[in-house]
């Protein structure tokens, strides 16, 4: 793939969309991207948060363990960013990723998406947004579980 090519892939996610073009070129550069077979782990609840991923294709299952096993809480796919919540927090992953289907993913490191974020208020705005509507969707589903599955 071309470098043109890879920026026009860089800009398809909402989060680098608005950045300076040098900087997507140096997401391009710095980013690797990664293959899983479905059912292959990304990364587990617990690991150490070293980088952020990207769905480019494919989709992930996030589930967080419990005493009686793994509860899923959410399904992941194209353009959706994984893995944040680790780097923005520095604490270990809250959850489990794992590809459901064939996965494409952009993996990119802890370093390069803080430098990203801190440089480009518009990319921070849209990580803002994104872990906003996480917690919105947590909430929901804490509240239908604590009513017992009731949608009110």
């Amino acid at each position: 793939m071309s470098l043109e090519q890879e920026v026009e892939l860089i800009r398809q996610f909402p989060i680098f969309s608005k950045i300076q073009p040098a900087m997507q070129k140096l997401l391009c550069f710095s980013a690797d991207r990664l293959k899983f077979d479905a059912g292959q782990v990304i990364f587990n609840a617990g690991d150490v948060g070293d980088s952020a991923y990207i769905i480019i294709d494919g989709t992930v299952e996030i589930s967080v363990p419990t005493p009686s096993g793994p509860i899923v809480i959410n399904n992941m796919g194209k353009n959706d960013l994984l893995g944040e919540i680790a780097i923005v927090g520095e604490v270990p992953r809250t959850a489990t990723a794992k590809a459901l289907t064939k996965l494409e993913t952009l993996k990119i490191s802890k370093e390069l998406f803080v430098k990203i974020i801190h440089e480009n208020p518009d990319a921070a705005i849209e990580l803002i947004r994104i872990l906003a509507a996480r917690l919105a969707s947590t909430t929901s589903q804490l509240s239908r579980t604590r009513d017992g599955g009731e949608d009110k």
